[in-house]
């Protein structure tokens, strides 16, 4: 048959692998990757019908896959011991190529400290460094990367040492050496961290150094990034059968699994809100992802986006948040302009009701600065976009008129109070109908932009019973 994107039973495009991924394609070619290199040749299966194929549950070759993948198709030289996390190299590009885009879209704009260079800061980069490597060798990003294990920093810099080409890209940092160094530091910031999430007991044990601490008072950063420890215990982490990636309780287990983790690089933004431009991590489980997501627009951040990442038979997900002002103020896209929309959410647990959803949609605009006023008897919010705001859409957004002529004209024709009205209609128990009206005709590409988003935000944060 054709090709053609794969799609869920709901209608909606299955996630694949992202489209500039090398691997995006084709797969790797496991024969003739053993005919160029005889170390990996008895890692690889021939069946009778002549299909190549590699033991994923085999960390001797999942290791020596690793490395030919990294020295073939990226000109990376790189190893790790027994024992240490082995990274797939398609599903880690995955990550920086999301990154990337979120870079590019310019949807947050640059700090103002930031050099020409795309920076970034990998937390808890491991023995095999994998996401700086790639991300120099890629796109020629500079990197910090941090751990705490002997292990794990001893080998990071060696194979940041075995590349000389990437060497001068890539810091490797001991984390627990810089928290204790700016030990007091860290204590004198706490007091202004404000809205960080409190812990359930009034005292807590002392937690691992994430990036307060460990960032530098003059560092600025484009992104951190993490893959987190996703377990609670060793034992849960080798409940997975069909493969065989190593790693080290340090690098899959901690105290409350990757919840507490990315909680934790949550609550640092907060200190370290002006030096970075996006906070990102990547999160194992769905059910996570909804509540970090929560967390994150709690402690204020402006932005919140999420991805999911495919590659074979392991979904992850991706999760960024910002706290600088959008660009503009108002978030773009090429969705068509219309005085009306609407969509439809199906199958809704009983969480989430027409009320819940109607404040889930203000919180929406008021994490895009925009001014809201509720009417819960009309189950609809009220958008009003202030007189700058406006005049950024129209003169700079989706609502460009083409000449200063045109421009100056449609702002003379702006009318003044709301600017769009939502309104949720219950259809029958569980399923909501969202509809969005254009008051403001000379907004109606902003308009369609927000809608689009908030249709979008809703869909992840109310999941069908089916999903």
């Amino acid at each position: 048959m054709g090709g053609g994107r794969k799609r869920r039973r709901d209608g909606s495009e299955a996630p694949s692998i992202h489209p500039r991924n090398r691997y995006a394609a084709a797969a790797p070619d496991f024969a003739a990757l053993a005919e160029l290199y005889p170390s990996f040749r008895p890692f690889v299966s021939v069946s009778e019908r002549g299909r190549a194929s590699v033991d994923f549950t085999d960390f001797s070759a999942t290791r020596e896959l690793t490395r030919v993948l990294l020295l073939h198709d990226h000109g990376v030289n790189w190893w790790i011991p027994d024992g240490q996390l082995c990274p797939t190299v398609p599903n880690r590009s995955n990550y920086i190529h999301w990154i990337e885009d979120l870079l590019s879209s310019n949807l947050i704009p640059p700090i103002s400290s930031s050099s020409g260079r795309v920076r970034g800061f990998d937390i808890g980069t491991g023995a095999n460094c994998i996401y700086p490597l790639l991300g120099a060798s890629l796109l020629g990003w500079s990197f910090v990367g941090s751990d705490v294990t002997d292990v794990a920093l001893e080998w990071a810099k060696k194979n940041a040492e075995n590349n000389p080409h990437l060497t001068e890209l890539i810091e490797i940092r001991n984390a627990d050496a810089a928290s204790l160094s700016s030990e007091s530091e860290a204590i004198v910031r706490e007091p202004i961290r404000e809205n960080v999430l409190e812990p359930a007991e009034d005292v807590a044990m002392p937690k691992p150094p994430v990036l307060v601490g460990v960032v530098k008072e003059s560092e600025s950063f484009d992104f951190c990034m993490c893959n987190p420890p996703f377990f609670e215990s060793i034992e849960e982490a080798g409940l997975n059968p069909k493969t065989s990636c190593g790693g080290t309780a340090e690098e899959m287990v901690c105290p409350g699994g990757e919840l507490a983790f990315v909680t934790h690089i949550i609550e640092d933004s907060v200190s370290l809100k002006n030096s970075f431009r996006w906070f990102t991590s990547m999160v194992g489980r769905k059910a996570n992802l909804k509540l970090l997501v929560s967390k994150a627009r709690k402690v204020g951040a402006s932005v919140v986006k999420t991805t999911e990442f495919v590659q074979g038979q392991t979904a992850r997900w991706g999760l960024a948040w910002s706290f600088i002002a959008p660009r503009n103020k108002v978030l773009r896209s090429s969705t068509p302009a219309k005085n009306h929309h609407s969509f439809m959410l199906q199958g809704l647990r009983r969480e989430h009701g027409a009320f819940q959803v109607l404040k889930s949609t203000e919180a929406f605009f008021l994490a895009s600065k925009l001014s809201c006023k509720i009417d819960t008897l009309s189950f609809s919010v009220d958008v009003t976009l202030s007189d700058e705001q406006t005049e950024a859409a129209i003169l700079h957004g989706d609502d460009y008129a083409g000449s200063l002529e045109e421009s100056s004209a449609k702002l003379q024709s702006v009318v003044k109070g709301v600017s769009f009205r939502i309104t949720v209609f219950e259809q029958i128990p569980g399923t909501l109908l969202i509809k969005g009206s254009l008051l403001n005709k000379a907004l109606s590409g902003t308009f369609s932009s927000l809608f689009s988003q908030l249709e979008d935000t809703l869909r992840m944060e109310c999941p069908s019973k089916a999903r």
